[in-house]
């Protein structure tokens, strides 16, 4: 009942991970970024169409 065990690099893993994730975090960040100017641009000419003034 011998296990054989790999050795595992779990600080080269973590930084891989963290890696990832913080590119993946900056990627959608820009993308949001990026779509809030859309919907800016898009609606710079538009009337606002809003109940609120309405009694």
């Amino acid at each position: 009942m011998n296990r054989k065990t790999t050795p595992k690099q779990p600080v080269k893993n973590a930084q891989s991970r963290e890696d990832r994730l913080k590119s993946a975090l900056k990627a959608n960040l820009a993308r949001r970024k990026a779509q809030i100017r859309g919907r800016g641009a898009d609606e710079a000419g538009k009337p606002e169409t809003g109940d609120k003034d309405k009694g």
